[in-house]
C-alpha cells in the first residue's frame, strides 16, 4: 500500500536533488534509492562540496546531514535558502535534539528527520504537503534502540573512552560498561 501511494508521489517539473552526507556508503544507496523514485539526486560527503554544487545550480530537493565532516549542515540549509526560496529541505541527522529542530526549521529546513531513515521516509517528507505531517514510519526504532544509538554516538565521539563517555552521559561508568558490553536492542 505504502509503495504504491509512492509510486503516485511525484518530484515535479524539477526533480532535482542534492544529499550531503559524509557517509558515503549511506549517500550512495540513498541516491539510486532517490532516483528509482524520480528525482535526479547528486551527492555531496562535505559542507564545502554542497555550497560549491548549491553555487553551481540550486537544486529544487535537498537533504541534509546535521553533522559533517568539515562543519555543520545548517551552513548548506542557509546557503540554498538564500539562493532558492522554494527548495524543500529535509535535515536528517543520527543525534536529533528538539534545540537543533528548532534551529534547522528557523534556518529554512522544511522537515527533520532521524537517522535510520530510509527512502520512502526522506520522499515522502520531500513531497509532503505543507500542511500535514508525513505518515509515520512502518518501523519505527524502539526507545531502548534510540537509547542504545545514542550511547554509541556519544561513545566513538569520545573516541572510545569510557570514562569520558560516561561523565558526558551523566552515568555511572560501570553502568555504562555492562551497556556497551550487551548486543544492541531490536
Amino acid at each position: 500500500m505504502e509503495d504504491d501511494t509512492l509510486s503516485r508521489m511525484n518530484p515535479g517539473p524539477d526533480p532535482s536533488l542534492l544529499l550531503v552526507d559524509d557517509d558515503e556508503i549511506f549517500v550512495t544507496r540513498l541516491a539510486r534509492a532517490m532516483e528509482k523514485r524520480g528525482f535526479a539526486a547528486r551527492t555531496a560527503i562535505s559542507v564545502a562540496d554542497a555550497l560549491a554544487m548549491i553555487r553551481e545550480a540550486p537544486p529544487a530537493y535537498a537533504v541534509v546531514d546535521l553533522r559533517l565532516e568539515d562543519g555543520n549542515g545548517l551552513d548548506v540549509v542557509e546557503a540554498l535558502r538564500e539562493l532558492r526560496d522554494d527548495a524543500r529541505i529535509i535535515v536528517l541527522t543520527g543525534y536529533g535534539a528538539i534545540a537543533t529542530a528548532v534551529a534547522a526549521v528557523k534556518m529554512g529546513a522544511t522537515d527533520y528527520l532521524a537517522k535510520p531513515a530510509d527512502a520512502n521516509d526522506v520522499t515522502s517528507a520531500l513531497l509532503s504537503s505543507r500542511e500535514s505531517l508525513p505518515p509515520p514510519s512502518d518501523n519505527p526504532m524502539s526507545a531502548d534502540r534510540v537509547r542504545w544509538e545514542h550511547i554509541q554516538r556519544v561513545y566513538e565521539q569520545c573516541d572510545r573512552n569510557v570514562s569520558e563517555t560516561a561523565r558526558r552521559l551523566h552515568m555511572h561508568r560501570r553502568t555504562l560498561q555492562r551497556i556497551l558490553a550487551k548486543r544492541g536492542p531490536r
